[in-house]
């Protein structure tokens, strides 16, 4: 509330209240006075004519009555006079009575107020012997000129309250001008020091508190006026203060910024010093694994064998450490990006067990995938980045796990609109790590244990770049462990996807009774309960079957324990006496299944079984039903021999890859490009299909995308890549792109074999028919021979005229291949150079031509690390190889010619 207004309220309200007040207590005593002065008129009256009225009553004289009564009816305010007995019976009556009851019992005189007319009721005496009940004196009063009083001394009240607030409305009205003018003076003065303003001085004179205020509110803008002069010029000082200041401190930025350049520029140096030097220490690296391969085709004695295969492992984990480091520089850089491509959980866990599996068998451990049903089939992410951390995950659980299990599970944690976030664990039964040891885990080169380096081996690096891995696709890692007790590392993995497309079926049962015999009982439990969501009804062997619902199919693992000649007999005669065809599983390699036939048909299968292999065997055994598709290599199978597909734009390496293929029971088509490959697929149905990588037109990735957008049985048709040139990072892609498997020229008939026989699901394949090796080779003088046809007849699969005609093919295409790189060079073309020396370096890998191959190969290495400069100081012993070559042909059938020795720089870049 404002001043003002509690002026009006001290000067005005108040005073009205008490006046009111007063007026109305006034008021309502004075109206009091009036209602008992008019009260005590009427009782004297009464009082005085009751005797008189009694005794004329009693003496029944009539006119005395009525004498009396109309002394009573003169009174101003009487205006009816009654005399009634006992019964109500009326003796006399003047004016108009209004109807009322008489008292009952005695009393004295009764006076009813309520209202305008009051009613008066007094007993009479009657003295008479024929009237001895008493009888009732009635008046009627009239009331209303006290309330026309009382009416009239309001009325005056209330104008002299009128008068009266006018009066103090004036008195307010001007004491407030008096004192509010100065208040608000002040405050306009007070207002103006306040946003900065320099006022003028307040003059009051009266009263004197006000004067106070207005010298007081002076003395303060004085005050203000000196202390704003002073913090005006502290400020100037101040600033130059903070000028000088400033300037030091943006030489010191200056000096940080150029050290945070100078560490960023060393970091980045670090970084590419070391993905240089990966590089780099591969190239030596595949030379001296080529010589190992070199090597390994001779004849060797048996410890020079031994002594090969303990380089030839050192090579690979030293191969192992570059591409961590390499890894590991590149997340540091940052130039790792990620892909988006489309993915499937299934498929990616089951490959990442295949590769790993043969580490497993050895250890006698079991490797189990269990991905979800409510992980959606379409995902998308990075399949490259995601199967490398699943790929380290599982390694070194088998590692550090000597018995046991390891099992790998892919559950949906969360799920939104478009995207959907999975954990994937890997859980093992090893030795456990301790809560220490947990926390500095996933550090940079730093293990559980120093010892761990020694016994298992590791540089430390592979689960920070697991970590790093994760976090850059948006998830997380952690583990979980207690020593003796096994470990479990899981992360998150946020993709996109939708959440409601659940994965369906893969087949259609129909109520098929399933006998299932697994020990081991975490695949027993994944077994059941796939087969259970297929529609079969599931028996556990523990239980039998009623005789009206025999077996349809039996599924049963073969323990490790019955894998020797008594266990393999235990299984022939159990196998005797079922009557229904048998899936075997067995926790080994392919190469190593026993020989069981089961009399009613079936198959031996190695663990860990993929899901794609499991419905494929149990649909070959049961025909459970599948949406209609293409015809599979199986009913081709039937039909005939099974038809392979062999891709290559070289000629010489698509004739060399149909002769150590084809056998009875496979024949091979050949396609020169990936264009003229997509034709004959929509024409034809093939098994398998070998891919060149880098062609003309559609190279060898764009060809398999293309196949597997045929659908049907081309989506999981095994597609294999076969390469001159690939690292571990470029076959991850290359596994990434949808290709099934890697080949590296020159190929070796036993790997090539063992591709068919796991990719085909063939027992065994025929033998090859070979003949006697041609001895000409090298001269023993440690120089690599320009022709070893010894060489060239292994590597075409033991067909000396084939490795004749191969080599007779590379030399032909020399003076091309000359030509291609040369002009490559002129237009500085790094791609067509690329091209040109990795077609010769595919040509070389199948030709008994170990010089120009060997410099074909470290050729292309050099050329992927450093570029154009790196080629050029090997240019000359590439075309003096080449040249040499096409000596050896002009001197044929006469003679051989050997190679010499090469420059100096030659030999120590080899």
């Amino acid at each position: 509330m404002t001043l003002k207004n509690r002026l009006f309220v001290l000067l005005l309200g108040l005073p009205l209240l008490l006046l009111a007040g007063l007026a109305g207590i006034a008021l309502h005593l004075e109206s009091e006075h009036y209602r008992q002065v008019l009260h005590e008129r009427i009782t004297t009256a009464v009082d005085l004519l009751a005797p008189e009225l009694s005794s004329a009553l009693s003496t029944g004289d009539r006119p005395a009555l009525e004498a009396l009564a109309g002394r009573l009816l003169d009174l101003e305010e009487i205006r009816a006079v009654g005399i009634r007995d006992a019964t109500g019976t009326p003796r006399l009556e003047l004016g108009r009575l209004r109807e009322a009851s008489l008292p009952t019992g005695e009393g004295g005189v009764r006076l009813d107020t309520d209202g305008r007319l009051w009613r008066l009721q007094a007993p009479l005496s009657a003295g008479a012997a024929d009237h001895p009940a008493p009888a009732w004196l009635e008046l009627d009063i009239d009331a209303m000129p006290l309330v026309l009083n009382h009416y009239r001394r309001l009325a005056s009240a209330g104008l002299g309250l009128l008068v009266t607030g006018l009066l103090l409305w004036l008195i307010a009205y001007t004491t407030s001008r008096r004192l509010i003018a100065p208040v608000q003076a002040a405050d306009q003065a007070l207002a103006r020091l306040a946003s900065g303003d320099n006022p003028p001085p307040l003059t009051f004179s009266s009263p004197p508190e006000l004067a106070g205020l207005a010298a007081r509110v002076n003395a303060l803008s004085a005050h203000l006026d000196h202390a704003r002069d002073e913090v005006q010029r502290q400020i100037e000082q101040t600033t130059a203060e903070l000028q000088e200041s400033m300037e030091t401190i943006e030489v010191q930025n200056i000096e940080l910024d150029m050290a945070h350049r100078r560490a960023l520029e060393a970091n980045r140096i670090k970084s590419e010093f070391l993905a240089n030097m990966s590089h780099e220490i591969r190239t030596p690296l595949n030379g001296i694994i080529g010589f190992c391969r070199l090597l390994g085709r001779s004849r060797l004695e048996p410890r020079q064998r031994e002594w090969l295969d303990h380089v030839h492992r050192a090579c690979d984990n030293l191969l192992m450490l570059v591409n961590d480091v390499l890894d590991f520089s590149k997340i540091e850089a940052g130039r790792l990006e990620l892909e988006h491509v489309p993915l499937d959980m299934v498929t990616l866990v089951d490959e990442v067990l295949a590769l790993q599996a043969p580490q497993a068998h050895l250890k006698d451990l079991q490797l189990l995938g269990l991905v979800y049903d409510d992980v959606p089939v379409a995902l998308t992410g990075d399949p490259l980045r995601i199967r490398q951390v699943l790929t380290n995950l599982v390694n070194n659980a088998i590692k550090f796990t000597e018995r046991g299990e390891i099992t790998v599970r892919v559950m949906v944690e969360q799920a939104e609109t478009g995207r959907v976030t999975l954990r994937v664990s890997v859980s093992d039964t090893g030795i456990g790590l301790s809560p220490e040891n947990c926390q500095r885990l996933f550090q940079a080169f730093r293990q559980a244990d120093p010892s761990h380096s020694r016994e298992f081996g590791g540089t430390g690096l592979g689960l920070t770049i697991c970590r790093q891995l994760v976090e850059q696709m948006g998830g997380e890692i952690g583990v979980e462990s207690a020593p003796g007790k096994g470990s479990t590392f899981a992360f998150t993995l946020p993709l996109e996807g939708d959440e409601e497309r659940e994965r369906p079926p893969e087949l259609q049962l129909a109520g098929e009774t399933v006998l299932l015999d697994e020990p081991h009982p975490a695949t027993r439990r994944a077994l059941h309960h796939l087969l259970t969501r297929w529609g079969a009804r599931v028996v556990d062997a523990g239980q039998r079957p009623a005789p009206a619902s025999s077996p349809a199919l039996l599924v049963a693992g073969i323990p490790d324990q019955a894998l020797d000649a008594t266990g393999i007999a235990t299984w022939q005669r159990r196998l005797d006496a079922i009557t229904c065809p048998a899936l075997l599983l067995v926790n080994t390699s392919p190469l190593d299944l026993p020989l069981l036939a089961p009399p009613q048909g079936g198959e031996v299968l190695s663990k860990p079984l993929s899901r794609v292999a499991l419905v494929e065997a149990v649909q070959r055994q049961l025909g459970g039903q599948q949406p209609a598709t293409l015809p599979t290599p199986e009913d081709e199978s039937e039909a005939g021999p099974l038809r392979l597909l062999v891709v290559d734009d070289t000629e010489s390496n698509r004739l060399l890859l149909r002769e150590l293929i084809r056998r009875p029971g496979l024949e091979v088509d050949l396609a020169a490009s990936g264009e003229e490959a997509l034709a004959m697929a929509q024409e034809r149905h093939y098994a398998l299909v070998l891919m060149d990588i880098r062609m003309p037109g559609m190279d060898g990735i764009e060809t398999t995308r293309a196949l597997r957008r045929l659908q049907g049985a081309w989506s999981h048709r095994p597609i294999i890549a076969v390469t001159a040139h690939v690292l571990e990072d470029e076959r991850q892609r290359l596994l990434a792109s949808g290709l099934d498997d890697v080949l590296i020229k020159p190929l070796d008939t036993h790997g090539l074999t063992e591709l068919l026989q796991h990719h085909l699901d063939l027992p065994t394949l025929p033998p090859l028919e070979t003949g006697d090796m041609p001895v000409e080779r090298a001269e023993e003088d440690g120089e690599l021979a320009v022709v070893d046809l010894t060489l060239g007849t292994r590597l075409a699969g033991g067909r000396e005229p084939l490795a004749r005609e191969l080599l007779a093919r590379l030399a032909d295409s020399l003076p091309e291949s000359k030509t291609a790189i040369r002009e490559a060079l002129e237009r500085e073309d790094d791609e067509a150079l690329l091209d040109a020396i990795h077609a010769l370096n595919g040509a070389c890998r199948y030709c008994g031509a170990p010089r120009l191959a060997l410099i074909a190969e470290t050729l292309e290495t050099r050329l992927r690390s450093r570029g154009r400069e790196g080629v050029t100081p090997l240019l000359d012993d590439l075309f003096a190889a080449m040249a040499g070559l096409r000596d050896w042909q002009t001197a044929q059938p006469s003679s051989t010619t050997k190679a010499t020795a090469s420059s100096a720089s030659s030999v120590n870049d080899r």
